[in-house]
């Protein structure tokens, strides 16, 4: 599973504006939305349920906010980089400025963990963070999000 399956250039939030995790997972669900022509509150609700189970903070200034709704074929994802970091009770108590959604049909099984892997292994890099958190701009943040991809394979 690779993160140009699952992530379009248009799924890239670049300065989300966002001061709480509620406002967070709102505009990734109204993004989100778009996207799959899902109902944005469907996608809220089902962000919030999950969050409800633990946080998806992981630690580092990153979250990865996921879940499953019947109504997708395929998985789908939405990368934001927050313009200030948003209180996210992640595990470590520290802010978030990085956050992957990841969405994903309920059939999906293994594909949903396999996606869920990535990304994570992905933002573990700090090296890749730090250049995350450096881009300006939608289109050299997904250059950096898929360009990681070609150099991992070598």
């Amino acid at each position: 599973m690779e993160i140009h399956e699952i992530l379009t250039a248009e799924a890239v939030v670049p300065h989300l504006k966002a001061s709480s995790k509620k406002q967070a997972l709102q505009e990734l669900s109204r993004v989100a939305a778009e996207l799959t022509e899902l109902d944005q509150r469907e996608i809220f609700d089902m962000l919030i349920e999950r969050e409800r189970l633990g946080t998806t903070g992981v630690g580092e200034g990153i979250a990865i906010p996921h879940g499953k709704l019947n109504a997708l074929d395929r998985l789908h994802g939405v990368f934001a980089r927050a313009s200030r970091a948003i209180e996210f009770d992640a595990i470590d108590d520290r802010p978030v400025d990085l956050v992957f959604l990841l969405l994903a049909p309920e059939a999906a099984g293994a594909d949903h963990l396999k996606a869920l892997a990535r990304v994570s292994r992905l933002l573990r890099d700090p090296s890749t963070c730090d250049k995350l958190r450096g881009c300006e701009t939608r289109d050299a943040i997904y250059a950096l999000l898929t360009q990681t991809e070609s150099s991992d394979a070598a």
